[in-house]
């Protein structure tokens, strides 16, 4: 499987990916806003990047592009920067949950086919990739990479040939993708944003000036100085184009009822001062934490996080208990978030590397200890460890979502239900393991309260319920064998 080996480094989950798209409609050059944006997302993915830009005024087809390994930073250069002319363009960075960690799998993917170009970034995973993949190689298809995002662009491609617009054909290619997705497409004179009817993941629309941009977070128009619009909805396909601005397509939404965004978007994926869905990604935390301190309350001498995703929960664990907030770990910024690197060695040094317990903060205390997650459980062990080994006199571990009991096919790197600490053991058993003196899991009932009460969720991961039927056998690293 293909997330399997990552897991056990210093954090525990990987997220599939983020997405960025511009239309500038008086003609400027995109690429050094698409690479701000990029940067905002780093903590999406941290495998491969990419920037494909057009002209619209240019060689109908003609697409600039760069991709690699690595970070955003450490990828594009001023001269390459400069050399991606063009006032349309995507990109994306990436963290593999579905095909191998390599160059040729880096988005956007861009395709040349008789009516064009399409330029692609793909966020989530396919449920049914393997089928549409063999369907489309036995009628001639050949693939140059190991993703599903391929898979949606060959099947954007073959509608475009019998439809009368690219919107359409990406409509029509939704009706024959499962799973969850949310796309930025590039044509020759258009940009597009689509997002799975289920709304598994988030995309965003936002203005700067003449400027039109998709995006996987609100941040990321933060970071360029844009202005958020709104949410793409669930289903919804917009076209943005300077003859007709944005246009709307909502043909394949369906009842609020069904919606299923995945729940760490708010637990740990999404930046904290993001907002998806209408809902704050910092408040949500926040209410995780009052949550945990009233319903598993400890008495303690001070509240910490774990660092990033941890401390805003830890804030609102805080607030809720009036036990003091305080910092028990230093973190090198200098350190991206290892737990996406996509290969393992050492990983025994892997969370010292990362963090190192504030021994002058904890010595003597009864620590309570808030984290997001806990997968496996050998992170945590590490790290309650830490605290032991620089003197603290207990550790309270509280966990800011419920435990993992099932794999999730939607692009959440959780393994095999044999690989989850949770999975036949209770919670004296996990706390026994990782070394606390107590610990306490977010009640499941309490994720809708973290949302404000009015999202569709999805739980899978804790329920083993699916809001789409996930595949007969675990198709998670099927292109690796």
């Amino acid at each position: 499987m293909v997330g399997e080996n990552r897991l056990e480094n210093y954090k525990h989950l990987g997220e599939e990916c983020g997405v960025f798209g511009m239309y500038d409609f008086d003609g400027g050059d995109v690429a050094e806003s698409i690479y701000y944006g990029l940067v905002s997302l780093q903590h999406r993915g941290q495998e491969s990047c990419g920037i494909a830009v057009s002209q619209t005024n240019g060689p109908k087809g003609k697409v600039s592009s760069y991709k690699d390994m690595g970070l955003v930073n450490e990828a594009f250069t001023p001269d390459i920067l400069d050399g991606l002319k063009g006032d349309i363009g995507v990109g994306h960075v990436r963290y593999s949950t579905a095909g191998s960690s390599t160059r040729e799998n880096a988005q956007p993917l861009v395709l040349n086919y008789v009516k064009g170009t399409l330029a692609l970034a793909h966020n989530g995973n396919l449920v049914n990739a393997p089928e549409l993949r063999q369907e489309l190689a036995y009628t001639g298809a050949i693939f140059q990479t190991t993703i599903d995002s391929e898979v949606i662009a060959y099947h954007i491609a073959r509608e475009r040939l019998v439809t009368n617009s690219v919107e359409e054909a990406v409509g029509r290619a939704m009706i024959k993708i499962k799973g969850a997705y949310s796309l930025v497409i590039m044509s020759p004179r258009k940009l597009i944003g689509a997002r799975d009817p289920y709304g598994f993941k988030p995309l965003v629309i936002g203005r700067r000036e003449n400027c039109y941009i998709l995006a996987s977070e609100t941040c990321a128009l933060d970071t360029i100085g844009a202005t958020f619009i709104r949410d793409v909805e669930p289903g919804e396909i917009v076209t943005i184009s300077p003859e007709n601005g944005i246009v709307s397509d909502k043909s394949m939404c369906i009842e609020k009822e069904k919606h299923a965004r995945c729940i760490f978007e708010y637990i740990y994926f999404s930046r904290p001062d993001s907002t998806i869905d209408g809902v704050s990604v910092y408040d949500a935390r926040i209410a995780a934490g009052r949550f945990l301190a009233i319903d598993s309350p400890v008495d303690a001498d001070m509240v910490v996080g774990v660092p990033e995703s941890g401390n805003v929960a830890a804030l609102g664990y805080a607030m809720e208990s009036g036990i003091p907030y305080g910092q028990a770990f230093v973190k090198n910024s200098y350190i991206g978030r290892t737990f996406i690197k996509p290969k393992q060695k050492n990983r025994e040094s892997s969370v010292q590397v990362k963090l190192n317990a504030l021994a002058s903060g904890v010595k003597g205390k009864r620590i309570i200890m808030i984290d997001d997650s806990i997968v496996r459980g050998t992170t945590s062990d590490r790290i309650v460890r830490m605290l032991r080994d620089a003197g603290a006199k207990e550790v309270h571990m509280r966990v800011s979502s419920p435990p993992f009991l099932w794999p999730c096919y939607f692009g959440t790197d959780v393994p095999a239900r044999d690989q989850l600490i949770a999975y036949n053991r209770n919670v004296e058993d996990i706390c026994k393991i990782i070394g606390a003196d107590s610990l306490a899991y977010l009640n499941i009932e309490r994720l809708e309260e973290m949302v404000g009460g009015k999202l569709g969720i999805c739980k899978g991961c804790f329920t083993g319920k699916y809001p789409v039927d996930p595949p007969k056998e675990d198709i998670r690293g099927y292109y690796e064998k």
